[in-house]
């Protein structure tokens, strides 16, 4: 296993900054995933963590030892990346022995290893074959195992899934969460997908624009968002937001919208001011409400588990209702919603949290 510290981490490319001021410490056997939006610098860290890519300053430290001049090999991780990189020309067993060829290991010891390894990630049934005759998930297993058999300290994973389709992801999402439960090695994962980073990371760190947005577990990102930015980007259906003001009553401060007046019980204290309210589909009610706030019905998703009624208040965006199953309203009907029982958000007008109640 590999503690791994980023320290005022930064890199430039011709004037553009990918990372800035990253500091970061990665536990021993943790999971932790590097999620945001293209561009966001995810993938830059990890491949100056696997010395890919030099830093243009700050320091790298694994296991304690200070690894910016040490050069990939010497590093004692293995990196997974989103292409596969498999060698078209060579057979599954090949691909996975390549990284102790290289290495000089004798060539029995070599097939025992490639037919454990391939035991473990159950493609043994492919070793004769090329990386073309193999399906996407297969392709992404001969890619893991050739990392697994070299034994790293760390796995770095690079966006693996996302050239699989859905059913193939879970199918593949399960079995690296698998893989890491059962190696309890350091994992560092990037994607760009909210949900495999909640169903994977022991702890989550969202990036904007170079920067550490938040680091926290999957539930404190989704129900303890430190900005805008990180409430919107995590949860599916996204979180509603509504634009409008606060204002000071004789029974505490409301949130006021469109003519309507929300309390902001429990939300603190709040300044007055324009402020952006938000709040999670699944908080916002349609089902049985009266007397409450009214809107258009635009789009009805029956999705098995859930349905979804997407909701025109007159303001330049839609909000969206999570409703139980057999739920149902026809489009263009009016209905009533309301936020009573759920938790509110509320954001000031450059992003940052000001409360959540």
């Amino acid at each position: 296993m590999a503690e791994i510290r980023l320290l005022n981490l930064r890199k430039e490319f011709k004037g553009t900054v990918a990372v800035q001021a990253m500091d970061l410490e990665i536990k021993e056997g943790e999971f932790l995933v590097l999620v945001g939006p293209s561009g966001c610098g995810k993938t830059t860290t990890l491949r100056m963590i696997a010395g890919l890519e030099d830093p243009t300053s700050g320091e790298i430290y694994i296991d304690g030892r200070p690894a910016n001049d040490l050069e990939p090999g010497q590093r004692n991780v293995g990196m997974v990346f989103q292409n596969l990189a498999l060698f078209p020309h060579k057979a599954v067993f090949d691909n996975i022995a390549f990284g102790p060829r290289m290495k000089k290991v004798p060539a029995d010891e070599i097939r025992s290893r490639v037919e454990q390894v391939a035991k473990t990630m159950h493609i043994a049934h492919l070793l004769g074959k090329f990386p073309a005759q193999c399906s996407g998930g297969e392709a992404q297993r001969v890619a893991l195992a050739r990392t697994l058999i070299t034994d790293p300290a760390a796995f770095l994973l690079d966006e693996p899934l996302s050239n699989l389709d859905a059913k193939l992801r879970k199918e593949m999402r399960a079995e690296i969460d698998g893989l890491h439960s059962r190696l309890r090695k350091t994992f560092v994962y990037v994607t760009h997908d909210q949900e495999e980073a909640m169903t994977l990371a022991d702890r989550i760190v969202v990036m904007r624009d170079g920067r550490i947005e938040q680091v926290g577990t999957p539930l404190e990102i989704y129900h303890d968002p430190v900005n805008l930015f990180v409430a919107t980007f995590f949860g599916s259906p996204a979180m509603n937001v509504i634009g409008g003001e606060v204002r000071r009553k004789a029974g505490g401060p409301v949130f006021t919208f469109d003519g309507w007046h929300v309390p902001l019980e429990g939300v603190g204290e709040v300044p007055d001011g324009p402020a952006t309210l938000g709040v999670r589909p699944e908080a916002l009610r349609v089902e049985g409400v009266t007397g409450g706030y009214r809107a258009r019905v635009t789009l009805v998703e029956p999705l098995g588990k859930e349905t979804l009624i997407y909701l025109d208040y007159g303001a330049d965006r839609l909000l969206i209702a999570v409703a139980s199953p057999s739920f149902w309203v026809e489009e263009g009907a009016s209905v009533e919603f309301d936020f009573r029982g759920g938790r509110l958000y509320l954001f000031d007008r450059e992003g940052r949290r000001l409360g959540r109640g």
